[in-house]
């Protein structure tokens, strides 16, 4: 007898604890179509902002208001939803919209054999952020010169979010920066919400260390990290291949970026994974500025100092902004960094 009470409380708490979870899942799915909407690729702009409040208040009403007719405009809002999906799902992206000049190019890989042949290398010369020389070249590299890789860490503000890139290291040329990044057209900057509805394409820019690092650390002000990766020159190469590969297939069929699934970090991770890393998912995947920590916990970085030292020595502000439009400028950034072992 004494187990009945004690079995009722389990069965409302139980009840409880699912009705909340029913409430949060309706209000994700509400959430999000109301996103959808509001950053459709609807013609009109200006009724992007009026549909969405429409559908929300539609939503709420049909699910927690209607009374009676719940069951009916239920129904109506289940149809509803399912042609938001559809006209979401049916957003294309695009190779020709106005681009920002730094992303206006799309690279491509050339590989015959030893010798790959890219072109479309971003090499800008700044003045400011926004004032540039606009210059693209073409590079070519050899594969059995590519000695390791290095990771980058840069933060707009240091916290648990930042980007991530890697340059590709050779002994007989400079480094090569591959960046995973959105695409914007003029007039746009980054926004993670949208970035999440298919409002920004997906690039690879391929460029001079003096370029993709050199406008972080030294116009945008940027907060950025320089690890050695312990890769042997074999998963180098391999790690390489997938990412050229993955350049030309945007340049032939273009995608959208997503912050979660098709972002830079996680795709460094995938690629990774493709040529032979050994690890399960981690959350600073996806919380990205922390993944340096991540790379000293899995040793795949300089481990023989404490990562708070490590971390110290890894800050390249200082000597970019020394080194500047130095000839040099990859030598110096790198000096005093930790070997590679």
């Amino acid at each position: 007898m004494t187990d009945l009470p004690v079995r009722g409380v389990l069965r409302r708490s139980a009840g409880w604890v699912g009705a909340a979870i029913w409430f949060l899942c309706q209000v994700i799915l509400i959430a999000w179509a109301t996103l959808a909407i509001y950053y459709s690729n609807l013609p009109w702009a200006a009724l992007r902002l009026p549909m969405a409040i429409a559908f929300a208040a539609f939503a709420i009403w049909a699910i927690w208001l209607s009374g009676r007719r719940r069951r009916r405009m239920s129904a109506v809002l289940v149809a509803l939803y399912l042609g938001v999906i559809a006209w979401w799902i049916f957003i294309p992206p695009s190779h020709d919209r106005p681009w920002r000049p730094e992303v206006a190019v799309m690279p491509r890989a050339f590989i015959d054999g030893d010798r790959v042949r890219i072109t479309g290398v971003r090499n800008f010369t700044y003045r400011t952020r926004d004032d540039f020389t606009v210059r693209y070249e073409e590079r070519e590299v050899s594969l059995s010169h590519l000695t390791g890789i290095d990771f980058y860490v840069s933060y707009w503000s240091v916290g648990p979010v930042g980007h991530t890139f890697l340059s590709f290291i050779f002994d007989n040329a400079l480094p090569l920066s591959i960046s995973i990044e959105t695409r914007p057209e003029v007039g746009e900057g980054f926004d993670p919400i949208a970035s999440l509805f298919k409002q920004f394409e997906l690039i690879y820019v391929v460029g001079d260390e003096h370029d993709l690092v050199g406008v972080r650390t030294n116009y945008r002000r940027e907060t950025v990290y320089l690890y050695r990766l312990n890769s042997s020159a074999f998963d180098a190469r391999r790690l390489l291949l997938i990412y050229l590969a993955r350049i030309n297939q945007l340049a032939d069929r273009p995608e959208f970026y997503h912050l979660l699934t098709n972002s830079c970090t996680i795709n460094i991770i995938r690629y990774a994974n493709a040529a032979g890393r050994k690890g399960s998912f981690d959350i600073r995947h996806l919380f990205n500025g922390l993944i340096d920590d991540y790379l000293y916990a899995s040793g795949r970085v300089d481990t023989s100092l404490p990562f708070d030292e490590l971390r110290r020595r890894s800050l390249i502000n200082q000597a970019a902004q020394a080194a500047d439009d130095a000839p040099d400028f990859s030598e110096r950034i790198r000096a005093g960094l930790p070997a590679r072992r």
